[in-house]
Formats: C-alpha cells, structure tokens, sequence
C-alpha cells in the first residue's frame, strides 16, 4: 500500500547487501512511499552484495563509506546532501558484522581481536554516523534514525555470542545520543529489535534455522517478516512518529513478552 508517508523526505540507507536483506526492504518500501535516499555500504560489503541492482530499483545513488571511518562518514554526509538538495531526513543503521560468530568461536574462547571488530563496526559505527551528522547539523529537525538491534541485547543466547554485546552497546548509544540529538535539533533516535529473520546475515549463525522455528512457535503473531520490518521502519520515518525517541522497539509478534505456548509445548511433546 503506497501513500506517500516519507514524499519529500531524504535519507541514507546503510548495510543493503542483497534482496533478503533488512536493509534492502526498507529501501524498496522507502522508495514506494515517495522518498529519495542514497545507498551507502562498506566497500567490501558492496563487492560481496548486489547493491547496484537496489540503486536502479529505486533510482538512488550509491555512495561508499567505511562506518568505522570519519574521514569516510564526513564524506558520506557532505556528498548525500548535496545528491539529495537539503538535510537528511531519515538515517537507517543497518550495519553489524561479527569475525567470532562466522568462525564459529564459542563464547569462552572468543578472539579479543576479533571481539573489538565486532563492537567498532556493530554498535560504534551509530555513534560515529551520529556525531559527524551532529556536528555538521546534517539532519533535519524532527528527523528520524533507527538502527537496527536484536533481543539478545536483553537476553542471553548462547549462540549470538559478542554481538549480544554489540547489540546492547548500540541500543545504549541509542539512548544517550537520542537524548543529546533531541535537545539539539529534535531529531528522535530509534533502535528496531526485530524477530530472526531469514537473511544472509541470520543465515550465517549457527543453529538460525531451528532458533528461528522456535521463535516462530513461541511468537503470539509468529516472526515478524523483513518486509513487515520495513514497514515498521518506513512508520519511524514518518512525521507520524514525532514524539517516538530514545526506545527499543520490539518487532517480534510478542516473543519478547512470551513466556512459552502451548505450540511450543507441543512441540517438545512430539519429540
């Protein structure tokens, strides 16, 4: 359903690596609801995605930057404001990587290296993105961010390891700078903890595809799906959520508030 909630407005969209992606979905939803928006991604990440074939759909222009690089996010700012004609209305944080999960490395035997990688590009990046666009007062005021996050943030699960941390580091960061931001320029800081999600990314983890039945089984609405996510981004967006800042918000069909269901029970029953 189109009905122009961003018309106007101007973003930037980080982390879409290809069709399953969060990030891509909220680009494609963006676009029907009439915003305009640049494309940005590590270079790495770009070579590895498809990210060119999301730039044609949706008419965007794609400019690289390294979310760990100041340099690299000045640069990102500058030039999107000047592709779009004006501040930036909308920023969506889509951006998380982990060296331990892809190497399988159990939570007692997490490489430190590897561990600060995590936290750098998963959750520092926010604030990285946050305070260059402070700084140079490059979002509009009443504008929205939302930075993507995950309910490990809150509760242990053994096999989501050092981004758990990341993730609760994000959300953190989420609340400090929503506070600063909206004293400064109203602009309102969001964090979107969404159910797990067949993606390329939640594909990478270890055990996804049983967690995710689980989840689905336990969730009063079942997992919410990436498109019904973008959706709930695109509302974020919108001037219909003035007044929403500084907030975790679950996007999980209630699994963050279910204990267990009897779906479940039996489930465990049959087996």
């Amino acid at each position: 359903m189109t009905n122009n909630l961003l018309q106007g407005k101007r973003g930037i969209i980080t982390g879409a690596l290809d069709e399953n992606s969060l990030a891509w979905k909220t680009a494609i939803k963006a676009h029907e609801q009439g915003a305009k928006f640049v494309l940005t991604n590590a270079p790495i990440a770009m070579r590895m995605g498809e990210i060119k074939k999301l730039a044609e759909q949706t008419g965007s222009e794609i400019i690289p930057a390294d979310a760990t690089n100041m340099d690299e996010l000045t640069n990102l700012f500058i030039k999107s404001q000047e592709v779009l004609g004006g501040k930036i209305d909308f920023v969506l944080h889509a951006i998380g990587m982990s060296t331990n999960i892809r190497k399988n490395l159990a939570y007692p035997e997490l490489n430190y290296d590897f561990y600060n990688k995590t936290i750098d590009v998963s959750a520092l990046s926010l604030h990285r993105m946050l305070s260059v666009a402070y700084k140079m007062d490059a979002i509009s005021e009443w504008g929205s961010v939302v930075a993507l996050s995950y309910i490990a943030a809150q509760r242990t699960f053994s096999f989501y390891t050092d981004m758990a941390e990341a993730k609760a580091m994000l959300e953190s960061i989420v609340r400090s700078y929503g506070y600063h931001y909206g004293k400064y320029r109203k602009v309102r800081v969001n964090s979107v903890s969404q159910s797990p999600t067949k993606t390329t990314a939640g594909g990478g983890i270890k055990g996804f595809g049983d967690f995710y039945d689980f989840a689905d089984l336990n969730s009063p609405l079942g997992n919410a799906s990436a498109d019904a996510c973008a959706d709930y981004c695109v509302t974020l967006f919108s001037d219909y959520t003035k007044m929403v800042t500084m907030q975790n918000l679950f996007h999980d069909g209630g699994y963050s508030y279910t204990g267990i269901t009897d779906d479940l029970l039996k489930a465990f029953a049959r087996e």
